[in-house]
């Protein structure tokens, strides 16, 4: 059996994917009243938003995604992968306890914290020491995505303190999560089939 079965390419893949034409279209019902440079994700959510159903499903797509990929990356370390599944959990949490039209909320605003530090800590955790690993699950490049992801989340948080252009930190952070396991996958896919294929200038 495969560390990495072809279909976690799938599952992924469409993450990020999913996610982005959900914004990008729940955006555009709500037409030029949303402003997706100042205002974040949650607003197109939101109780009462024009295309609240659409970014809603995306979350639950987004969620489902990364459970399907964290049940298939076998090649990661376990605690990794708990870590991904958790913030496919919550992915699914935030998108059934969305924001109120106005205003805050602690329960959303506390599952999404969850989420993103899942997610922000998960490449981290999935990483192999081994000489033998996929590059993206070596120390290194696992560090690497993981203090990316947490230096987005400072960018997010100061933009919101500010005023300013939150909703881009906050898609540019979702982004690359979104991708991260993507990556992962792509590199075990590859490291797998570099592995099966013979040395230069021996027979099969």
């Amino acid at each position: 059996m495969p560390l990495v079965p072809r279909w976690a390419l799938f599952s992924s893949g469409c993450a990020p994917v999913l996610l982005v034409a959900g914004w990008v279209i729940a955006a555009s019902l709500e037409g030029p009243a949303y402003d997706p440079v100042t205002q974040t994700i949650s607003v197109l959510a939101a109780y009462g938003a024009a295309g609240s159903w659409v970014m809603t499903a995306a979350l639950l797509a987004l969620g489902a995604c990364h459970l399907l990929t964290a049940w298939g990356l076998r090649a990661a370390a376990t605690a990794g992968r708990v870590a991904l599944a958790g913030g496919g959990a919550t992915a699914l949490v935030v998108a059934l306890l969305p924001a109120p039209g106005s205003g805050g909320s602690l329960r959303h605003g506390s599952v999404a914290a969850v989420g993103f530090a899942l997610l922000a800590l998960w490449p981290l955790l999935a990483a192999d020491g081994g000489r033998a690993a996929p590059w993206a699950l070596r120390p290194a490049a696992s560090a690497v995505a993981t203090a990316s992801m947490i230096v987005g989340a400072a960018w997010f948080l100061v933009e919101m303190h500010r005023h300013g252009a939150a909703g881009v930190a906050e898609r540019v952070v979702t982004v690359v999560q979104s991708l991260w396991p993507f990556v992962v996958v792509t590199s075990c896919l590859r490291h797998a089939g570099d592995a099966d294929e013979p040395p230069a200038g021996r027979p099969d």
